[in-house]
């Protein structure tokens, strides 16, 4: 009986002391994914912001924030990001004509993401703008005629 007692006593023990406790970064994007839609360069600057907040109880530090390519560039805070409160790492895209699909990895001291690293997307399709040549709309009628 008392083995048993003892034994119980190690796992709560262990218990409270694998519960995860530090900063804890939590992002507002569904899935931790951007979707751009079908946009046009000459209408789209390619701008987006991933907003997150620190729901942990340790200041959030973002060491680094890095893309798969460099037609997409991040910025992210440099200052820690105390408990509770919220920040932003904003993307750019170059917008060159085609599908979107890139990868962003956050570096940072988050407890709830192995490594503290967490992979941020975007995806959508960037098209080229048709423009309508009124000269060519005017000869197709003619031509009907």
């Amino acid at each position: 009986m008392k083995k048993l007692l003892l034994l119980f006593a190690f796992v709560g023990v262990s218990a409270v002391g694998l519960a995860q406790t530090g900063p804890k970064i939590e992002f507002t994007a569904k899935d931790n994914t951007i979707d751009y839609g079908t946009v046009s360069k000459e209408t789209d600057n390619g701008l987006r912001s991933f907003e997150f907040k620190n729901t942990g109880n340790a200041p959030l530090i973002i060491s680094n924030v890095q893309s798969t390519c460099g037609c997409t560039v991040p910025s992210f805070p440099k200052e820690p990001i105390l408990p509770g409160k919220t920040g932003k790492i904003d993307v750019k895209y170059n917008m060159g004509p085609g599908a979107i699909r890139k990868t962003i990895t956050v570096e940072s001291n988050a407890v709830n993401y192995e490594g503290g690293k967490v992979p941020l997307k975007i995806k959508g399709e960037v098209v080229v703008k048709k423009e309508v040549n009124p000269l060519e709309k005017k000869k197709s009628i003619l031509e009907k005629s």
